[in-house]
């Protein structure tokens, strides 16, 4: 299984899309690659449905989504046929799934990135979200239970903060959304961190040495 900071698994397949090469189709691009256990599944509907419903914001930020299941392209296909002209959910309706959705009937996929959980289920992948960097970065790993449907607002809350600290150099607080006050990293030295609490550098501002902050 692969963990935080290292080279994502690269991989060839068949989608909904086209075939991806991975990860060179996406060179320079953010990814958010996540797998669901199964299609014609309630939870997982909503999901692709909220999904597809942010894709154009995540395509603002140069993120492309990538679904996956052990499932096979006509079922996939099928079922995304099935959302767009049946569906209606929260306001939702004639939802179009233009992402691209991995079938992984071998499971290949799902072994390489840790998405099969033997104590939830041998036969389908967990919800799990891997952000994957525009280097092939694995930047950040969630994990649900096969019960609970992702918080999709959270998931482009975290692509805004790794974006924000990776152009700026600082850290995210508790709760951050785009705006807020972010942490400057906390000093290696005593000298830095006398210098840091004595100085009055417009814009910053400390809650103690170790604790400082740049305002937005």
């Amino acid at each position: 299984m692969p963990l935080i900071g290292d080279d994502a698994p690269s991989f060839k397949a068949v989608t909904t899309a086209d075939e991806i090469n991975f990860p060179r189709d996406y060179n320079g691009k953010w990814v958010v690659l996540f797998s669901h256990p199964a299609d014609f599944t309630p939870v997982c509907t909503t999901e692709f449905m909220t999904f597809a419903s942010m894709e154009n914001e995540f395509n603002a930020l140069n993120c492309q989504l990538i679904g996956l299941s052990i499932d096979s392209i006509y079922a996939h296909i099928a079922w995304l046929r099935t959302i767009k002209e049946k569906i209606e959910y929260k306001g939702m309706k004639d939802v179009e799934i233009t992402f691209p959705v991995i079938a992984d009937l071998k499971m290949d996929i799902a072994k390489k990135f840790g998405m099969l959980q033997p104590t939830a289920s041998d036969t389908q992948a967990v919800r799990a979200v891997f952000m994957i960097d525009p280097k092939a970065k694995i930047r950040a790993i969630l994990y649900y239970p096969l019960s609970n449907g992702r918080n999709m607002d959270e998931v482009m809350r975290l692509l805004k903060a790794l974006q924000k600290s990776d152009a700026e150099g600082v850290a995210t607080p508790a709760n951050w959304q785009p705006g807020d006050d972010v942490i400057i990293p906390p000093p290696g030295s005593c000298g830095v961190a006398k210098e840091r609490m004595e100085s009055a550098e417009d814009g910053k501002y400390c809650l103690d040495w170790f604790m400082c902050f740049k305002k937005q």
